[in-house]
């Protein structure tokens, strides 16, 4: 009986640990990343600022991909933070929809995202 236990929990944080490399490679080869929830209204928020802002982004659904939820526990361990959406620019978390739109209103996102290389700079 201990066997079958030991096993699955082998397998869960082998899981994890896939999970994070996943979400680790995917923020660090993309200038700006989303991990979000298609049915999720703050996820769409965040979205369509950077939209609208024409920036370049990589949206990570969790409740498609097969993994999501082993990603979506992994980013809870690495940033702290489980809900989405989870913003990251040039490799840095930034937290969540609240803090992106607050970092927008601030003036602080646009040239954050035109450090990434995500939108191009206005000369």
């Amino acid at each position: 009986m201990g066997g079958i236990w030991s096993s699955t929990s082998e397998e869960s944080k082998l899981g994890f640990e896939m999970a994070l490399a996943k979400a680790k490679e995917i923020v660090s080869s993309n200038p700006v990343v989303v991990f979000s929830k298609s049915y999720c209204p703050y996820c769409t928020r965040v979205k369509q600022l950077l939209n609208k802002l024409g920036a370049a982004f990589k949206v990570v659904e969790l409740d498609v991909e097969s993994d999501g939820s082993e990603i979506q526990s992994a980013l809870a361990e690495w940033t702290g933070q489980r809900t989405v959406p989870n913003v990251f620019i040039n490799g840095k978390q930034i937290g969540g929809c609240d803090k992106t739109m607050e970092m927008y209103s601030s003036g602080k996102l646009v040239p954050l995202l035109t450090e990434a290389g995500a939108i191009a700079s206005a000369s």
